[in-house]
């Protein structure tokens, strides 16, 4: 179920860089870091953690290794809605992730395996690694992720879970709030319905391109069937209070068999595109 992805995805004119939230876990594994702190867990955050995931499936959630989806993902921008752009998604939890965009003839993948990755534009045939900002962004679509949350990849990273209280979340609804704490600062809080327990929000802050602290949120929305677990086929991501894109799965199959050489460089770009058709 990731954030849905979180990527800036540079595909011309189409996508024109817009965010990709498409949702997974720890990135960066490869650097070489100090032992992390044991992760510091409160009691009652905890228990919300665990009634979250009877909610989306329990065994048949936890026990996910795959995840393949396709659907559209739509960019908004001052308020007005771009075209939609159809995706295929392919991830093997937990941090590699392959996303194929289809629109106006081109193909273009971005794929990430933690701290590296690639990105092929079809409509000039380039084929490039993902730039330091890129990996970053994938860091972070893990870390605000609910399979992150869910799922406890942030103990890995020495981080704490702490319970926040009740926030209101429309008319007579409550969201039960806890927050993840990692050691290098950043923050990131998931809300759940109180009443039955789904993922309804995840909010943290960041720096945006003028170095200024911004609220980001995803919204996670239409909860439907995939396999026996149940899956949001519907994710909102807004900057400032603004909405910057929109998820809609068409389908989510989970543990489909996702071979290894998808996340692998190509070699030979004839041979990549042909099969890609």
């Amino acid at each position: 179920m990731r954030n849905t992805l979180f990527k800036i995805f540079a595909l011309g004119a189409a996508l024109a860089a817009a965010p990709l939230v498409l949702l997974s876990a720890p990135a960066l594994a490869g650097q070489q870091k100090a032992a992390a702190p044991a992760a510091k867990v409160d009691e009652k955050a905890e228990a919300i953690i665990k009634r979250a995931i009877d909610a989306v499936g329990g065994p048949a959630y936890l026990g996910a290794r795959t995840q393949v989806s396709r659907g559209f993902y739509t960019p908004f921008r001052d308020g007005a809605q771009g075209l939609p752009i159809r995706f295929d998604d392919y991830i093997v939890f937990p941090d590699r992730e392959r996303t194929e965009f289809r629109g106006s003839g081109v193909r273009n993948v971005q794929t990430n395996t933690g701290e590296t990755g690639w990105l092929f534009e079809g409509q000039s045939r380039k084929l490039t690694d993902v730039t330091p900002e890129q990996a970053e962004n994938f860091r972070v679509s893990l870390r605000t992720s609910i399979d992150n949350a869910l799922r406890g990849w942030w103990r890995a990273e020495g981080a704490s879970l702490a319970y926040v209280g009740r926030r209101e979340a429309g008319l007579a609804k409550r969201n039960e709030v806890v927050k993840i704490s990692y050691p290098d600062g950043f923050e990131v809080e998931f809300e759940f319905d109180a009443k039955d327990a789904l993922p309804n929000k995840a909010r943290f802050k960041r720096k945006n391109k003028e170095g200024e602290m911004v609220e980001e949120e995803f919204r996670f929305a239409q909860y439907l069937p995939a396999g026996a677990a149940r899956l949001p086929f519907v994710v909102d991501h807004y900057e400032a209070g603004a909405q910057t894109s929109r998820v809609n799965y068409e389908a989510i199959d989970l543990n489909r068999e996702v071979p290894a050489s998808f996340f692998e460089k190509p070699t030979d770009i004839k041979a990549f595109l042909k099969s890609l058709k």
